[in-house]
């Protein structure tokens, strides 16, 4: 009986070579791919590729190149620059992951014959739901939720029971490769942000002008230096005349260039609306637990959905939640679905 072929997304760094050595010595037919998702000319694609060469090397397997720049730069970066400018909060991995690493990029594994498609997630999948990883402080659960309840039965995640550690002696065995890939840096959680996210959102619009600080009331209190510059819940960078107290950004108006700020108690949500939603079970009411941003605990809600949208009623309040974050269900440790966050109260 022939092997069965695993595609891996590849980096370069020490969990996806890991995860095409560990699937090689579980006896599957390995082939790597590396996705170039930047038209950068800084040597950022070649020094990768120098690390992925070696480890296709020492494990004696081919790997391909992919080019999905421009696909990246439609879906993703875009993206990314218009939620700044609208005042939103954008998720870019979340994005990423859909239409990008199990959108295109399974097309791809699979146009090659490949009977799945592995990464260096740390997240499970039992082929029709995502679960926590193991280890809870790696787990990516969160970001994969609005990959199409499709392309789960492909889908392969081999690092999902182990720690980083772990990941780090399995990678000793890489032999020559095994110093490159630990000293390459850990990918950064968004990966064309170099600094800070304003540097990528001035190289397309001016978002340096100086704006007014509104309270609840409509009342200017103080100057800002661009709607950009603040998201929900920031508390730095803005002047509040005559304030004792702490403020937090609690709105924004890209179009009068303004922001509301209060107390803390002002950035307290007991409702939550999410549209663009994808479910992985069939149920319209149902009681589960929601994490309303990435690093934060999950909070137990009552959810119902009704014409293409999810209400969300917490069954205690959350702080700072942002619009264009995502609402992520969980069943214990199961992703059971998620939504676009489009407005609280």
């Amino acid at each position: 009986m022939s092997k069965k072929k695993v595609m891996v997304g590849m980096s370069g760094g020490i969990d996806s070579s890991v995860t095409a050595y560990m699937l090689q010595k579980d006896g599957y037919e390995v082939e790597g791919v590396y996705l170039k998702l930047h038209n950068r000319t800084d040597g950022y694609h070649e020094k990768n590729l120098a690390y992925i060469e070696d480890v296709a090397n020492f494990l004696n397997i081919k790997y391909h190149i992919l080019d999905l720049a421009d696909e990246f730069s439609k879906e993703v970066y875009d993206y990314f620059v218009d939620s700044y400018l609208e005042g939103t909060t954008p998720n870019p991995c979340v994005k990423c992951n859909k239409q990008i690493k199990f959108g295109a990029m399974l097309d791809f594994a699979k146009k090659h014959g490949a009977n799945f498609l592995a990464t260096g997630h740390y997240a499970k999948t039992d082929g029709k739901f995502f679960y926590e990883a193991d280890d809870k402080t790696k787990d990516q659960s969160y970001f994969l939720s609005q990959v199409d309840k499709e392309a789960l039965k492909y889908m392969m995640f081999p690092l999902s029971t182990y720690k980083k550690e772990d990941i780090v002696k399995f990678g000793a065995d890489l032999d020559v490769a095994y110093k490159k890939i630990t000293e390459k840096s850990e990918s950064q959680e968004i990966c064309f942000v170099e600094t800070v996210y304003t540097d990528v959102v001035k190289r397309h619009a001016n978002i340096d002008q100086e704006g007014d600080v509104l309270d609840e009331n409509g009342n200017v209190v103080g100057k800002h230096k661009g709607f950009a510059h603040y998201t929900i819940g920031k508390r730095r960078g803005f002047t509040v005349h005559g304030a004792h107290e702490p403020h937090f950004v609690t709105k924004l108006n890209p179009k009068d260039n303004t922001i509301v700020v209060g107390k803390k108690e002002a950035l307290e949500v007991n409702e939550v609306v999410g549209n663009n939603l994808n479910m992985f079970i069939d149920d319209t009411k149902f009681s589960c637990s929601v994490k309303l941003r990435y690093r934060s605990t999950s909070t137990p809600c009552e959810v119902e959905i009704k014409d293409e949208k999810a209400y969300i009623t917490l069954k205690e309040p959350v702080y700072g939640v942002a619009n264009g974050q995502l609402a992520v269900f969980y069943d214990r440790q199961k992703v059971i679905g998620s939504a676009w966050i489009e407005g609280t109260k």
